[in-house]
């Protein structure tokens, strides 16, 4: 494959991460190419699983999520990183909410062995957990339908309860990192962590770099309501320039 048609394909990958569905034209256009190229462009990005034809345009496949048990498997040393470069921003708060993920597990232990005397308000029985094992640390529960797959409360119920408390922080995980925010694959779920982030003074999200330019369901926020994002790697292209437009101070957790 020749570097222009690599250079075009990555540049057609990073126009769908701002804008997931694009036509043709807007493409050929944006790039300043003839449609038949863009086209012949977007049939061999089909091919390789990166994008989904539509008529007359493209957008960017959606990748799965794996359940929970799956996801502990992934980045280990990634997401041991980043919780320990999290917790000591969480200095001087008092109440915390954290949302469910394996990532979020792992800032939970970090702050298990680092903070005293908080409450914690979770919708996460794995967050939950291992906060335990910190007899001054206060669990509070939300309450709601249980996903089994994630070890998590969702739904209405989860969002109410939630709506009752205020937090010095949100501490959220992240299917996605896209340009225009962060994202779950679950719409549920995106829906308990935009109730946290209206409850509480500071937002942090926490993801490995594997998030980086992915597309995921519900988007639960736009850069601008987020204040930090702690991750193990700098991003780069058009999801650093939308983290570096909205202020995001971005906490590199090195391995």
């Amino acid at each position: 494959m020749s570097r222009k048609k690599v250079a075009r394909h990555k540049a057609i990958i990073d126009e769908l991460t701002i804008n997931p569905s694009m036509r043709v034209s807007e493409l050929a256009k944006t790039l300043q190419v003839t449609t038949e190229t863009i086209r012949r462009d977007l049939e061999e990005l089909a091919e390789q699983n990166l994008i989904s034809r539509t008529y007359g345009g493209a957008l960017l496949r959606q990748a799965a999520e794996p359940v929970l048990n799956e996801r502990h498997k992934a980045n280990l040393a990634e997401r041991a990183a980043i919780a320990k470069k999290a917790a000591p921003t969480l200095k001087g708060a008092k109440v915390l909410m954290i949302g469910s993920g394996v990532t979020t597990v792992e800032v939970a232990k970090r702050i298990a062995y680092e903070m005293n005397n908080i409450t914690v308000i979770t919708h996460a029985f794995g967050v939950a957990t291992v906060l335990s094992f910190n007899p001054t640390i206060k669990v509070i529960m939300a309450p709601g339908l249980y996903h089994g797959e994630e070890g998590a409360t969702h739904g209405s119920q989860t969002c109410q309860f939630l709506s009752d408390y205020t937090a010095d922080w949100a501490i959220l995980g992240a299917s996605s990192l896209a340009p225009t925010g962060p994202a779950d694959a679950l719409t549920d779920a995106a829906d308990v962590y935009k109730q946290m982030i209206r409850q509480s003074a500071n937002n942090m999200v926490v993801a490995d770099h594997s998030k980086f330019d992915r597309m995921a369901t519900a988007r639960y926020a736009r850069w601008n309501e987020i204040d930090h994002l702690v991750t193990d790697r700098q991003p780069s292209g058009p999801l650093k320039r939308a983290l570096m437009a909205d202020k995001v101070n971005i906490i590199e957790a090195a391995v």
